[in-house]
């Protein structure tokens, strides 16, 4: 127990002068059960000791890939816990802990002066496993870092998220009073190929390395033992993932797919169900409130604009960039779907084709609250700078 108490002391002096994710000011923190999931290395842990070194109340975190899970249930090790006073609990890496949902569950019910913080995977549905958190746990998902945010993290620019109705109504002034703080066409080509994920601050030299290894542990520690899949079954879905890299945004054809791949169609549409869910691709549907994956999707994207860089940095289209970063960024915050006319429909509401300086309205031309998202520094009437979009959150 000492040897938990430590590891989490240690911990908590190394992050509590480090700046905040977006997520930190949104979160309810008087919550009894949160639930925060998100991809490997944007920043969970970080969050946790963050809050860990300003709560009140006396508070432990605990990692649960630590060896001394694997013969200790947190249901013990929180009693044990609480005789010592602490009423206070930060759970990493949940996912990793076979009982994780069954024990937060019995916690929860049991001890009412206690609050549990749990972070894990973004596969981790809470309304599965051993038991049923959806009526108990506030759940939260932390994204990549926005344009926005990389601006803070990387240049000390403090820029208040911006909202969509603001930025399509009032870009040009927004736009033009933000490019005095940064350089557009560095900072931004920057982000793009190194910007997603907050360890890019410790070097770009081995940034892509570290990609592929998270890719990887995402796949064969996340996905593969959550979902129970079989050895074949995750080689199909690194194949598949292969595949798609090479030609996003990728209009699939399941039944070719299938037979290239050569597992069954359903099968397919189950892997890129996995893969969304699991924040490595982006799927574009006819409908945003679709939640089957048997529904085939209109095309699928890498779910960011670095992925598309480590996987063929030199044959990157800029065209596929930037409708990745686009969908990337919009869709944290925004339901999107597939538009009759243009790229994009975000909300039901707003149609948005996506290109560079020389995109005309042709393709959008007559439609109601139709706009271009173009990579330019400044623009005016509906031709709207692609990077303002990277402001939302």
């Amino acid at each position: 127990m000492e040897y938990l108490i430590q590891k989490s002391k240690n911990k908590s002096k190394l992050v509590s002068e480090k700046k905040k994710r977006y997520l930190f000011e949104q979160i309810d923190w008087k919550q009894r059960l949160i639930v925060i999931l998100g991809y490997r290395g944007t920043g969970k842990t970080t969050l946790l000791l963050q809050y860990l070194s300003t709560a009140k109340q006396n508070g432990i975190y605990i990692s649960l890939d630590d060896f001394y899970f694997e013969t200790h249930r947190i249901f013990e090790t929180v009693q044990q816990l609480y005789v010592l006073g602490y009423r206070l609990f930060l759970f990493d890496e949940v996912h990793r802990y076979a009982p994780w949902s069954k024990d937060l569950k019995q916690l929860y019910d049991d001890f009412e002066d206690i609050q549990l913080i749990a972070t894990g995977s973004s596969i981790l549905d809470i309304s599965k496993g051993n038991a049923d958190l959806s009526r108990r746990a506030v759940l939260y998902h932390l994204q990549g870092l926005s344009f926005r945010e990389y601006l803070h993290f990387y240049k000390n620019i403090n820029i208040p998220p911006l909202l969509l109705h603001d930025v399509v109504s009032n870009h040009h002034v927004i736009a033009a009073d933000l490019l005095d703080l940064f350089n557009y066409k560095k900072d931004f080509k920057h982000y793009l190929e190194y910007g997603y994920y907050p360890f890019f601050l410790e070097g770009t030299k081995s940034y892509f390395h570290k990609l592929q290894e998270t890719i990887n542990l995402v796949i064969d520690t996340d996905i593969a033992p959550f979902e129970e899949l079989q050895y074949a079954t995750t080689r199909a879905m690194k194949k598949l993932l292969f595949v798609l890299s090479q030609s996003v945004p990728f209009t699939p054809n399941i039944n070719k797919l299938s037979q290239k791949l050569e597992t069954p169609r359903n099968t397919i549409l189950r892997l890129l169900d996995y893969m969304e869910k699991a924040q490595i691709l982006l799927l574009l549907k006819t409908s945003a409130k679709s939640d089957s994956y048997l529904q085939k999707p209109e095309k699928i994207y890498l779910q960011n604009t670095n992925f598309m860089y480590l996987f063929s940095y030199q044959l990157a289209n800029i065209g596929n960039i930037r409708e990745t970063f686009f969908f990337n960024q919009v869709s944290a915050v925004h339901e999107l779907c597939s538009a009759r006319y243009g790229d994009f429909m975000v909300d039901d509401t707003y149609a948005f084709e996506i290109g560079g300086s020389a995109k005309t309205n042709e393709q959008i031309r007559g439609i109601p609250n139709a706009y271009l998202a173009l990579d330019i520094e400044n623009g005016n009437a509906n031709r709207i700078p692609l990077w303002l979009f990277g402001m939302l959150y």
